[in-house]
């Protein structure tokens, strides 16, 4: 089985996260597990806009997805922050601060590659191979 990967930068803003979304729904479409790879995209992007400076005028962050047989990666590479990619504690009552954890519940494995320069938040989803794509 052949391995193939695409990626694309967004700017770094609200409006991108909905176009990163429809990035991964349209090269995924007809894969089984699609809405869990849009969810997924969409929370790391949310999190790269609103916890790095890819938020920031002028930010972008880039979306990769790449599969190497049974398995897809989808990654959010962003643009810096001060702090370190983490699950925070459940408060039922907060609006934001759920968005690894979902993540972290969805994902076969995920994980954070990088620093305070850069960082990508990938997560790996299983059977990839039937998402049916050509080689990039």
């Amino acid at each position: 089985m052949s391995a193939w990967c695409i990626s694309r930068y967004f700017l770094g803003s609200t409006v991108s996260i909905r176009e990163a979304r429809r990035f991964v729904t349209t090269f995924l479409k007809g894969w089984p597990d699609v809405a869990t790879a849009e969810l997924i995209v969409s929370e790391l992007a949310t999190n790269a806009i609103r916890h790095s400076a890819s938020g920031r005028f002028g930010g972008r962050f880039l979306v990769t997805i790449r599969s190497d047989g049974g398995r897809l990666w989808i990654a959010v590479l962003d643009e810096g922050g001060p702090g370190r990619p983490r699950i925070f504690p459940e408060y039922p009552d907060l609006e934001g601060g759920r968005g690894l954890r979902i993540v972290s519940e969805m994902a076969a494995e995920w994980g954070v590659l990088g620093d305070h320069r850069g960082r990508t938040v990938w997560a790996s989803l299983n059977d990839a191979s039937r998402a049916q794509r050509q080689d990039c």
